[in-house]
């Protein structure tokens, strides 16, 4: 009678974890891209008619409520512009996704999330700095803090959480250094902010590198191109970190932001980046 008691309890056993397993699992060919930095990445170009077109398989998880567009954070959406918030513009996320999906095999689905914030320093990110950093924001920058509920990493994360019940993380994206601008720490900065992201949940390095962007180069007029020789040495501080070159990336005359064809440009780089990646670790 134990012996019979027991089986049953191991079959039950067996059963609800088979039902758990289930009602979590992902979708390994729904890969996910988390997105952040400051306003080249929230994005600072005026989309045309041609980056409004719908692409199939390419999604965004809402950060924020934008009743215009019809949107609620934490809900899945087609992949269009504006993807940070209800009133920014092209980002480098948007180009980077789209070849992304041409690239990729037709049962590769691609999604990202984006929560930037123009003019922010890396510490923004940093949980040990957050909250004296929102504390002595300026007042233009206070409205973009409060989309994020004053907490953009946070945010972040938390959407990351809901993206993961549907599909799996594969990349982190990063595009931000104008306000660190000779910061030699700032590859030290990014390092405690991407591991913590691994941990917070619950990733492992070698099967999520972090791309970052190089910033508007001297030779297209960028006044904060000197960080880019810092941004470049990232890879010796984090190994899983890959630089994605912004040169032929046009910018639009104040030294500090891409046109949209430079935003394009700088997308289709990341995308190029990430399927060297894809590449290595499928052989």
């Amino acid at each position: 009678m134990r012996q019979k008691s027991s089986q049953i309890l191991r079959l039950f056993m067996l059963l609800y974890s088979l039902t758990v397993t289930a009602a979590f699992a992902q979708n390994k060919n729904f890969h996910i891209y988390l997105c952040f930095g400051q306003s080249n990445m929230e994005g600072h170009g005026k989309f045309e008619p041609q980056d409004t077109l719908p692409v199939k398989r390419f999604h965004l998880l809402e950060a924020v409520d934008c009743p215009e567009l019809g949107r609620q954070s934490g809900k899945w959406y087609p992949a269009q512009p504006p993807i940070t918030r209800c009133h920014t513009g092209l980002t480098p996320a948007d180009y980077f996704g789209r070849t992304l999906v041409d690239s990729l095999p037709e049962n590769i689905e691609i999604a990202v999330i984006n929560v930037s914030v123009g003019g922010c320093h890396i510490q923004l990110f940093d949980q040990d700095s957050t909250a004296n950093y929102v504390a002595k924001a300026p007042d233009w920058m206070k409205f973009m803090l409060a989309a994020y509920d004053n907490n953009p990493y946070k945010k972040l994360v938390a959407l990351a959480r809901i993206a993961q019940q549907r599909g799996v993380i594969k990349g982190i994206l990063l595009h931000q250094g104008e306000s660190n601008t000779g910061d030699r720490d700032w590859p030290n900065k990014v390092k405690k902010l991407y591991q913590n992201m691994l941990n917070d949940l619950q990733l492992k390095a070698e099967n999520v590198p972090l791309l970052a962007g190089e910033l508007l180069s001297a030779a297209d007029g960028g006044k904060c191109a000197s960080m880019n020789s810092i941004i470049q040495t990232l890879p010796a501080t984090l190994p899983t970190a890959h630089i994605v070159s912004s040169a032929g990336c046009a910018g639009i005359g104040d030294g500090l932001h891409f046109s949209p064809a430079g935003y394009r440009q700088l997308g289709k780089n990341y995308a190029i980046s990430m399927l060297k990646i894809l590449k290595k670790t499928q052989q």
